[in-house]
């Protein structure tokens, strides 16, 4: 399908959350990632700015390895991260560049869009900003990602009829989930006649491993399916969909999503029914709906381990498993010399930043109760 004078296909590379080794990015393995990517038709590398270490090895991955017309690099500006000034928002365009190589940027966004991190984009004027990027040449497309309301969506789009697309964080489990409503920010989107980029498609890799109920639904209904892939499909069925972003983190995960994603064409009415009986039994179990994004921990001063410290929170109530919990609340924080949960000063700054709506405080004092006691 082509949209913007593109013609991407449907699985995009999500550099967020790419393999490690000893601490840092493995870029060996990510090489080997992007050469089964490329080599299966797919074309679209989503980085950014924020993403620790990303834009360097995706310039070692892909930019010095592939010519520049043979692929689409997307990046992104977090104007609302450090900056006091809009010549320090500006300052990412030009570390972004020098750090991916990449010489200009076929899909450039504006990061994060929503609530309070609104107002820098519009008090340092990104808008006109971006607009200039695009008619230098620097930049081929320019749009945002969006975490808030379908109402904040639809000021932003009225206002800004400029901006050429918008990536929505889209899910089965999210779809009518009151705190991120992805399924009505899609339709005010698509009223504007906005393309949409997919992001978050697998929940931060929740429903990669959802509970137990959802896993036999979809093997009973799929055997040799990934229960990832009904994740993937599920965003790539819809329409005015340029590509769907999959965070992969090893050379599996992205096997797997190649196996599926290179013949896809559409899902089956069967299929659509196993998702909504899937999105019925999600609703009956309550989980901190954190994606791992870490946006909160880069604005806490305490350096907590906030998304860790929620992923062994969720560990223990979709499966009751406390010994367990504890030890990866030890792992993903403890041994990650980060601090715990009930050294939250309440602050609020967490939850400004969060794209999840999350009550942080609340769920770290719940952390703490179930947790650390």
């Amino acid at each position: 399908m082509s949209y913007l004078g593109e013609d991407i296909k449907k699985l995009g590379f999500g550099l967020m959350r790419l393999p490690q080794k000893d601490g840092v990015i493995d870029v060996e393995q990510t090489k080997e990632m992007v050469d089964l990517f490329m080599e299966a038709g797919f074309t679209y590398f989503d980085t950014a700015w924020a993403y620790a270490g990303s834009e360097d090895a995706i310039r070692q991955a892909l930019v010095e390895r592939y010519p520049r017309e043979s692929y689409q690099l997307a990046t992104k500006n977090a104007a609302w991260i450090d900056c006091k000034t809009k010549e320090e928002a500006y300052a990412q365009f030009d570390i972004s560049l020098a750090q991916t190589g990449a010489g200009y940027f076929d899909f450039y966004l504006l990061h994060n869009l929503g609530e309070a991190r609104t107002k820098y984009f519009d008090e340092y004027d990104m808008w006109s900003w971006v607009k200039e990027k695009k008619e230098a040449g620097l930049i081929k497309h320019m749009g945002f990602s969006f975490h808030s309301t379908p109402e904040e969506l639809e000021e932003i789009l009225t206002a800004h009829p400029e901006m050429e697309f918008v990536q929505l964080q889209i899910n089965y489990a999210d779809w009518d989930n009151p705190a991120v409503l992805s399924g009505r920010c899609y339709e005010v989107a698509r009223k504007h006649g906005k393309p949409v980029i997919i992001m978050e498609p697998v929940k931060g890799g929740m429903l990669a491993t959802p509970p137990e109920a959802v896993v036999k639904l979809l093997k009973d209904a799929e055997p040799e399916s990934s229960v990832a892939s009904w994740a993937i499909r599920f965003a790539a069925d819809m329409e005015g969909i340029i590509t769907v972003l999959s965070g992969m983190s090893s050379v599996e995960q992205m096997k797997d999503n190649l196996s599926y994603m290179k013949t896809f064409t559409s899902l089956t009415e069967q299929q659509r029914g196993v998702l909504k009986k899937a999105q019925a039994e999600l609703k009956r179990i309550p989980l901190i709906p954190c994606t791992t994004c870490n946006y909160c921990a880069k604005v806490c001063p305490q350096n907590i381990g906030i998304s860790g410290s929620f992923t062994a929170m969720n560990y223990l109530t979709l499966y009751g498993d406390k010994e367990r919990a504890i030890s990866q609340e030890r792992w993903l924080v403890g041994q990650h010399e980060l601090n715990r949960a009930d050294e939250c000063i309440k602050c609020g700054k967490c939850e400004e930043a969060c794209p999840q709506h999350i009550t942080i405080r609340e769920n770290l004092e719940k952390v703490t109760e179930a947790l650390l006691k």
